[in-house]
């Protein structure tokens, strides 16, 4: 049964009909089984808010339209049954009647609602694990889906992929973010370019200068830093300026496990990290290892050049300094870090809130190093991917 048979379900996907085997109730839930003994408890409240029909889910949004405000308190269901072709059908105390597509409540009964669904786990490496970036044919990626599909499972299970022999062109790097979804904008455009220049002292970022920059983190200082970098390689005839990478996630788990007390200094003392501009001010406080609310994944904020003021009480100053120590040191060692160059027409894309990333430094005057970059956030990636394993399955 497609989504455009009835009953229909709160989204726009297609479900296999998997008929309930029986329906029960308890209290304010309703107990649904399956013949093969899967069951999901259901809360009446919510299976009124997941029946599409006017009143309840739009039949053209597949949003809600039940404002709770309006729902009464002593509503209840009065009968649940399975029906003869095993949709869930519900009557409830107000009068309300409707049926819930039986696979759509199963993808709830199996978890594939939840944030994590459909998406690769994290595969935390070091460099003992991963000794390159994984890489995949730019041409593909930018023609086909099953080469975005896969690309992009690189990016969330290990946190970082590469595509080779793309075009060499300053839209280039829009061109493949516009095969996922909307770019982050930000003080630094849309797309921005990474350059050093012996143009006096205009640069805007540590970036944009020869020097070494150690492994860290873009944008701490933004309440939510971009979740995603993209650089892709115009020009690269530099003698050095090798790119690097490691796993924040293998950093924190090795820290957690072995050094506990730097890791708890890190996850639990704040710092305001504050951008440089004469034209913009952003900051914002929080610990390094910011692990947010209950399954929410590691979100690392880890860039020197911005990490500015300690926010937290004077006894704790000393000890989260030596954290930050320890933490840059680890980051930089052989055994989690990789390096790699680039090569024109390569482009990278990371999990900025997962790797840090950095760069060796090189002579400005023998060469030219040229990168585009663009930024966009975990919605996008995560949504895309989503959408194209639906596909793939459908």
């Amino acid at each position: 049964m497609d989504y455009q048979a009835e009953p229909l379900t709160p989204d726009f996907y297609e479900y296999d009909w998997l008929p309930i085997a029986r329906a029960s109730i308890a209290g304010e839930f309703v107990i649904i089984e399956w013949a093969g003994g899967q069951t999901l408890r259901s809360h009446c409240w919510w299976l009124r808010e997941c029946v599409v029909a006017p009143g309840a889910t739009d039949p053209a949004t597949r949003e809600g339209t039940l404002d709770p405000a309006f729902i009464n308190a002593n509503l209840v269901v009065t009968s649940a049954l399975a029906n003869s072709s095993g949709a869930l059908e519900l009557v409830f105390s107000d009068g309300f009647r409707g049926e819930v597509h039986p696979g759509w409540l199963r993808h709830v009964a199996d978890g594939q609602h939840r944030q994590d669904a459909l998406l690769p786990a994290h595969e935390i490496w070091t460099a003992k694990t991963l000794v390159s970036p994984p890489t995949f044919d730019g041409a593909a990626v930018l023609n086909d889906d099953d080469a975005l599909a896969e690309w992009l499972r690189a990016m969330v299970r290990f946190g970082f992929g590469r595509l080779t022999g793309l075009p060499v062109g300053m839209s280039t790097v829009l061109d493949v973010t516009n095969r996922i979804g909307a770019q982050r904008d930000t003080n630094f455009g849309l797309a921005w370019s990474v350059k050093a220049e012996i143009l006096g002292n205009e640069e805007n970022s540590t970036a944009n200068t020869p020097f070494r920059l150690g492994p860290h983190t873009d944008l701490p200082t933004r309440e939510i830093p971009p979740g995603y970098q993209f650089l892709h390689c115009l020009e690269n005839t530099v003698t050095g300026g090798f790119a690097t990478m490691a796993d924040g996630e293998a950093i924190a788990r090795h820290l957690k496990e072995e050094e506990p007390k730097i890791h708890q200094a890190l996850a639990s003392l704040n710092w305001i990290f504050f951008n440089r501009s004469r034209d913009h001010d952003h900051r914002w406080s929080g610990p390094m290892l910011d692990y947010g609310v209950s399954q929410a994944p590691l979100s690392i904020r880890a860039f020197y050049p911005v990490r500015a003021f300690p926010d937290m009480a004077d006894e704790d100053v000393g000890r989260a300094y030596r954290a930050v120590r320890r933490f840059h040191q680890l980051a930089a060692d052989p055994q989690f870090q990789i390096s790699y160059p680039y090569q024109s027409g390569d482009l990278i894309g990371f999990d900025n809130r997962r790797l840090l990333h950095g760069r060796d430094s090189f002579d400005p005057g023998a060469g030219r190093r040229h990168l585009r970059g663009t930024y966009v956030d975990h919605d996008e990636i995560h949504s895309r991917l989503r959408i194209l394993e639906r596909q793939n399955v459908s």
